[in-house]
């Protein structure tokens, strides 16, 4: 049984889920994370609830391991990575392992490659031809989307092309801050080691230079933005601001997170 969600609102939603008794939550990773504090607002534990299962696409996160922990935590559940577009199909899902995104190479013909050059990668570009979808074909189509191919098998035994950490990022949100490029999942990872409700990247200019701001809802003020920006620092190999921000005072997301905002 699928339950529909849309044209509800995310209070309307726990309700549902709790009343129906829901197993396994679909969505976003931003939105799996939204729920949990409109649940703890309403007086509900998540973990309480039957939900034994999260799978999350649309945006990377569930890949990004405090993203994922922080899930799992307060879900009470495993959650799942899958990969997915609408021009082209689901292609990936994750085992049990959660080892990073399998191809499902009976359907699709997966390469990375250097953006640049379209040269062969470990690391780059994913480019994908469906096999299966007659009506709307695709042939090495460049999807945008940043990946690291494994190179050691996975322990669930699928020989299928994987993914370490599914999609890394877009091409195209790579930022460049003082000639370091940078990419807003890498600081997401990072940011969710803290305990951080909601976070908003702005990107602004100083001279001639672009520079970056981290807003955060954070633990502790001042005290807790500091030791996000110590973190980030030490992760990234670069100095940001980091500045707390009232509770709610950030957009929330249903669907794609838009956690970068140019000023």
């Amino acid at each position: 049984l699928a339950i529909p969600g849309g044209g509800q609102d995310s209070p309307t939603r726990l309700t549902t889920m709790e009343t129906l008794g829901a197993t396994v939550l679909v969505c976003t990773p931003s939105y799996a994370l939204h729920l949990l504090q409109v649940a703890r607002e309403r007086g509900v534990d998540p973990a309480r609830l039957p939900v034994r299962v999260t799978l999350h696409a649309g945006e990377p996160g569930a890949g990004i391991p405090s993203v994922r922990a922080r899930i799992e935590a307060g879900w009470g559940a495993r959650a799942f990575d899958h990969g997915g577009m609408t021009e082209m199909g689901a292609y990936g899902y994750e085992c049990e392992a959660q080892a990073g995104l399998h191809v499902n190479e009976s359907e699709f013909v997966a390469e990375v490659i250097d953006p640049a050059t379209g040269a062969p990668a470990s690391e780059g570009e994913l480019v994908l031809t469906n096999l299966g979808r007659l009506g709307s074909p695709l042939v090495r189509y460049r999807t945008g989307d940043r990946v690291r191919l494994a190179r050691s098998p996975c322990g669930c035994g699928r020989t299928f092309a994987r993914l370490e950490g599914g999609i890394l990022g877009r091409l195209d949100d790579m930022l460049i801050v003082r000639g370091v490029n940078l990419f807003p999942s890498a600081i997401e990872a990072i940011v969710r080691r803290f305990p951080v409700e909601e976070f908003q990247i702005e990107i602004f200019r100083a001279g001639e230079l672009d520079e970056v701001r981290v807003l955060v809802e954070v633990d502790g003020g001042a005290d807790g933005a500091r030791h996000v920006q110590d973190a980030l620092r030490a992760g990234l190999g670069i100095r940001m601001e980091v500045a707390p921000v009232g509770p709610g005072s950030l957009p929330r997301f249903e669907l794609k997170a838009r956690r970068v905002v140019r000023r």
